[in-house]
């Protein structure tokens, strides 16, 4: 499924990513990015999962993980598996700003 997602790393709090999930279960992700990221780097990151998904307004959902595993795409971006440790999904109010 692919769903928009923002991962913050936690090492530089200052730098947010927009990027793009290609598999996502209750456990873990795997997500296309264009910027490196190592294993064994603590991330956090939202998911957004649309109107189409859950048949009425967005709903974000914050994550904390950890970095798994790190591969090269074909098309130059990176493709990162990550481990969810903890979820909770944000308020519509919280997301609106």
């Amino acid at each position: 499924m692919n769903l928009p997602l923002r991962v913050l790393s936690r090492e530089t709090k200052d730098r947010e990513l927009n990027a793009q999930t290609r598999d996502l279960s209750y456990q873990g992700l795997y997500f296309l990015a264009e910027a490196d990221f190592e294993v064994g780097s603590e991330i956090d990151f939202v998911i957004t999962l649309p109107q189409q998904v859950t048949q009425s307004d967005d709903v974000n959902i914050r994550c904390q993980g950890k970095i798994v595993r790190v591969e090269t795409t074909e098309s130059g971006r990176m493709g990162v598996a990550a481990k969810i440790a903890r979820y909770e999904f944000l308020p519509a109010a919280a997301t609106a700003a």
